[in-house]
């Protein structure tokens, strides 16, 4: 043995790390010329003097299951004399060691001739790997629990570009999580929203208030790839890491209760036999107009002698009659602004910016188009069922606030009507 070669196995001998150095033998074959205890170690040898009867093939040091990827990237790095690196798991008695390897070819001379040797160092990953195994379990648990959630979830960088989009969040808005991630936030959102989102946003960054709800007191709305929009409901929380703020919204599909909503909104105002708005829309309606100084005329109608239509035909009939009244009516002068049952067979009806003069004009026209049938039904006996209309009509005075005084000057025009014989207008 070479005095060089005797002091690179003393130098390796004393390096902490697991080193070995790997030649050619006379026949070609790789062997190691050099290693240390810690190599031997780390490939689970147990020969006590195995480390002293250097060299020896490499084979006879690794195992079987470790063999090839050591052997083929040890091969690389003698054809190509690049250096390369790998990791490996080496299974012992007391467990599973993780080691990553640095192969650095190098050249030396030996008497006259150049060797050309591999340099092997391991460092023990062990407890790196082990700790990237327990991220990634709670990673893929996150993940999973994440992508099983019923409600979207979607978090967003401190740019408002898309960091996590998961599968409930897939199928609400219409996008894969490839396609949105790393997008802007305001694409999910309606235009309309988009240009106060920045500010929204910066605005409870800077709050202390870590989680809310939005909007609690307007809907929300998102917007699916189609263009459709989404009724939403929002929870947002904000986290900081490492110095950036990164903000996760919760997005609850509400589809179903706003449908609910709308229709039990709807039936609350609607009259359900005519489909007409009820006494309680036309009220809002004309206490709405109230708090304006705008021009608003009433008029209340009644069926004439409503009573013996039912007598006559029966009730299914008459309330055919009822109907009939509120699609002729509704489509009979764009004028009327709302038109709505009041109860039995009496109707009123608004007339914004209307005064007077005109608002008689209108119930004249409405009360004759009744009279003279000049309208098209198929009636359920087969022949139109003739009735008459009474109506008063009034207008608001200067100032006036008080729907119930509106309605009842109204009322008494009517009453006029009545008692004049019926099948006209009055005006009070």
């Amino acid at each position: 043995m070479s005095d060089l070669s005797a002091r690179i196995r003393e130098f390796v001998d004393e390096i902490a790390a697991s080193v070995a150095v790997i030649a050619r033998d006379e026949r070609g074959q790789l062997a190691v010329s050099a290693c240390n205890d810690q190599f031997i170690q780390m490939t689970g040898g147990r020969q006590p003097g195995a480390v002293k009867s250097l060299p020896a093939p490499l084979d006879t040091l690794l195992p079987n299951y470790a063999r090839n990827d050591f052997r083929q990237l040890i091969q690389e790095c003698f054809d190509t004399g690049v250096a390369r690196e790998l990791e490996q798991a080496y299974d012992l008695r007391d467990g599973t060691h993780w080691w990553r390897l640095s192969l650095k070819p190098f050249r030396h001379n030996e008497g006259d001739q150049a060797k050309f040797e591999i340099l092997v160092t391991g460092l023990e990953i062990t407890s790196k790997m082990l700790l990237t195994h327990e991220l990634e379990v709670s990673t893929s648990r996150f993940r999973s629990v994440v992508d099983a959630a019923y409600d979207a979830i979607i978090t967003m960088d401190q740019q408002h570009c898309i960091t996590l989009f998961n599968r409930a969040a897939e199928n609400l808005f219409g996008y894969t999580a490839e396609e949105m991630l790393g997008r802007p936030i305001t694409n999910l959102l309606p235009e309309r929203y988009r240009a106060n989102h920045s500010h929204y946003v910066m605005q409870f960054a800077r709050s202390p208030v870590r989680s809310r709800q939005m909007d609690e007191r307007n809907r929300v709305y998102g917007l699916h790839r189609d263009g459709t929009l989404l009724p939403v409901e929002i929870a947002i929380s904000k986290i900081n890491v490492g110095g950036l703020i990164e903000f996760t919204a919760v997005i609850r599909d509400i589809a179903d209760r706003v449908r609910l909503m709308d229709l039990l909104q709807k039936q609350a105002v609607t009259d359900e036999l005519t489909g007409l708005p009820n006494r309680r829309e036309f009220t809002d309606t004309v206490d709405n107009i109230l708090y304006t100084d705008k021009i608003l005329s009433v008029f209340i109608l009644d069926i004439d002698h409503f009573k013996n239509i039912n007598d006559s035909y029966g009730h299914d009939i008459g309330d055919e009659v009822l109907r009939v009244l509120a699609k002729v009516a509704m489509g009979c002068d764009s004028r009327i602004g709302v038109f709505a049952r009041w109860g039995g067979e009496e109707f009123v009806a608004t007339l914004p910016g209307v005064g007077i003069e005109q608002a008689q004009s209108v119930a004249e026209e409405l009360r004759t188009k009744i009279e003279q049938q000049s309208f098209e039904h198929p009636w359920r006996l087969g022949k139109p069922i003739p009735f008459t209309v009474s109506i008063g009509v009034t207008e608001r005075l200067p100032g006036e606030r008080d729907v119930t005084a509106l309605v009842k000057r109204a009322d008494e025009a009517l009453y006029r009507a009545k008692e004049s014989g019926r099948n006209r207008v009055e005006v009070n």
